[in-house]
């Protein structure tokens, strides 16, 4: 972050455009403006430190970027120029000349219109195909209030209008304060929203998700819960907290959330696994989660495995048939945690820098119709061949 100057992130692709400044700066989004060359730009994101004048910033933004519009959330933290960061804000832009967007606002999660939602993207995506028919790439990102709890039923309702469009996101969060969060679009900083963004691309694209876990054998039914606030009562009929910590060997009263990131729950989906992260345990001695849970649900217990190998063979892999521009990417705060108590970050920060990585850590992060946590999704974007 340097002395509150403005960088351009190390490695940044010649398509996708991004930058880096702290929120302290006193001239932070007109130097971004600057040195992104906004008029060039389709769209603007910007992943912001939480700061007490996010409404302020909000309007500043849709000013200083324009023609270019801003969509953007407040972070947990950023995936920046040197990897994981604090106090900042990233800007992404994409250009004119590779992305063409259309920006769908969500701003009560409470009371909106599903089928409404649903014929909005369908028009959307209709529109951007008749605009640039010979560009073959989609995908859809979603930024969605990290306190809403609505993540689970918001992905559910849109994925039918999606339809083949790969979707990712995140849930905007506070650091680790667990406040207020913040979704920026149209020039206001609001809460209880969310904004889903679809974009058409020139460039070859590959949505993805990945996390370092491995289910055990060691399995637990919720057998006591209330799904709307995302808590749980009891695990196997006895008190949830005091039932999780026996069989992790131990003492409810040693849980942490070092604890949740270090032994997170899983549920399987077919051939799969879902993550169904802990936050926190309430006074009471129940669990509150990140995500959807039930009655009836059975948690598995996951292990995991080294998360810098397995981050490297991620990044292998996305690289594999090319080397991406840059990769757009959501990192759940519980993974940051875990690096911290593991002291991986600098080696994590490494990698992400060295792979173009530029993002926030969230409080949860969506794929296709499922909300999930303790993950890392994203979008990896190539140069068209004629670049």
């Amino acid at each position: 972050m340097g002395h509150g100057l403005v960088q351009a992130l190390s490695g940044a692709g010649e398509i996708v455009r991004s930058a880096f400044a702290s929120t302290n700066a006193a001239n932070s989004l007109s130097d971004l403006a600057r040195d992104l060359a906004a008029g060039a730009g389709d769209l603007v994101v910007l992943f912001v430190s939480p700061t007490k004048d996010i409404n302020h910033l909000a309007a500043e933004a849709d000013r200083l970027f324009a023609p270019a519009r801003v969509v953007g959330c407040t972070t947990a933290g950023e995936l920046a120029d040197q990897g994981y960061s604090d106090g900042g804000i990233v800007a992404v832009l994409l250009p004119r000349s590779h992305f063409c967007s259309r920006i769908l606002p969500i701003p009560d999660l409470s009371g909106y219109d599903t089928e409404a939602l649903n014929d909005q993207n369908v028009r959307n995506r209709n529109e951007m195909i008749r605009e640039e028919p010979d560009w073959a790439s989609e995908f859809a990102l979603l930024l969605v209030d990290g306190h809403s709890l609505k993540e689970d039923a918001l992905v559910a309702n849109l994925g039918p209008s999606l339809g083949p469009v790969p979707l990712f996101g995140g849930s905007a969060g506070d650091g680790t304060a667990f406040g207020p969060t913040f979704i920026l679009c149209g020039g206001r900083a609001v809460t209880n929203a969310a904004v889903l963004v679809q974009i058409r691309t020139r460039c070859p694209i590959k949505v993805f998700k990945t996390d370092h876990l491995v289910p055990t054998e060691q399995r637990m039914v919720v057998t006591g819960a209330n799904p709307a606030a995302r808590i749980v009562h009891e695990i196997n009929a006895e008190p949830a907290a005091r039932e999780y910590a026996r069989l992790l060997g131990k003492d409810s009263e040693q849980l942490t959330t070092f604890t949740f990131a270090a032994h997170p729950v899983v549920v399987r989906f077919g051939d799969q696994h879902h993550v169904r992260s802990i936050q926190r345990v309430a006074e009471n001695g129940d669990l509150v989660f990140f995500s959807a849970i039930d009655e009836g649900v059975v948690l598995t217990l996951a292990d995991t495995q080294d998360m810098v190998e397995h981050l490297k063979s991620e990044m292998h892999g996305l690289s594999a048939s090319a080397r991406p521009d840059i990769i757009l990417a959501c990192d759940c705060i519980l993974r940051r945690m875990e690096a911290q108590q593991k002291q991986k970050t600098r080696e994590i920060s490494q990698i992400l820098a060295d792979n173009r990585v530029v993002g926030f850590c969230t409080y949860g992060e969506q794929v296709n119709s499922m909300h999930v946590n303790q993950t890392l999704t994203g979008v990896a974007i190539y140069p068209p061949a004629e670049v």
